[in-house]
């Protein structure tokens, strides 16, 4: 029987209410363990030109590829220590995914007319909950991350100084595509935008955009999750490469 079984004490439902939750908690379980490991391995993460989105930008001076040396070597460590902190603390304080992980993990309601599994509730205003309002902020460093990427995306032109498409090049140019939709569709982007003018009768232009990122931020959970998944996929698809266990298709 599923962890997340019917419990008629909790409620009535006959439906298969624990069926989302439970999944929630399958992909974004598989998703941590993986990308934990991932960064951990400290290796297999470039296969020129291609460089994994979990290591970029590679900011150590020991890195197969140096985006921006800043820092001095990371033997003992892996280099994707220095940078996954922001697109994970970005994936981890929003809205949605604090949706998703509250009620799947936390039955917090674990579904609608479900009872939440606590006997109290404080919201988030209290440690560690309280540190969800910093997303705003996770917002702002992510978006130096979205320049390298593309720049990486920019990168995968090049072979050995010629220019050049492979099915890398497709696959890091999607993954910077997903990645930009996922921040721009947020909704620390969306109030940004225009969430904090009282009337949009004389700013034309920040309502223009407000509408764009609105119907943006109508689709952010479907962006969060293809766009997860993805660059999950696109580390994969760099490490075989690097292993030698595949070959990249060239186009020209």
């Amino acid at each position: 029987m599923s962890s997340i079984a019917i419990d008629n004490k909790r409620t009535l439902r006959q439906d298969l209410w624990w069926l989302e939750p439970m999944l929630v908690v399958l992909g974004l379980g598989c998703f941590g363990l993986y990308s934990t490991w991932a960064a951990l391995q400290n290796g297999d993460y470039y296969a020129a030109p291609y460089l994994s989105p979990f290591y970029s930008p590679c900011l150590a001076i020991n890195c197969e590829h140096v985006s921006v040396p800043l820092f001095g070597t990371w033997y003992n460590w892996s280099p994707a220590i220095l940078i996954l902190w922001i697109p994970g603390g970005f994936r981890l304080t929003c809205y949605y995914y604090r949706k998703a992980y509250y009620r799947s993990f936390f039955w917090s309601p674990p579904a609608c007319a479900v009872r939440d599994a606590a006997s109290s509730y404080s919201g988030e205003t209290r440690f560690p909950f309280i540190l969800q309002n910093i997303h705003r902020y996770f917002f702002w460093a992510s978006l130096p991350i979205l320049a390298f990427l593309w720049w990486d995306a920019l990168i995968a032109f090049n072979f050995g100084g010629s220019f050049g498409m492979g099915l890398g090049t497709l696959v890091l140019i999607a993954n910077a595509t997903l990645l930009s939709l996922y921040s721009f569709s947020c909704h620390s982007c969306r109030h940004l935008c225009g969430g904090g003018l009282n009337s949009f009768k004389t700013a034309a232009g920040r309502h223009k955009v407000w509408g764009i990122v609105t119907k943006l931020n109508e689709k952010h959970m479907q962006i969060a999750w293809v766009s997860l998944v993805w660059v999950g996929l696109t580390d994969v698809y760099v490490r075989l490469l690097a292993t030698g266990v595949i070959q990249d298709l060239r186009f020209f």
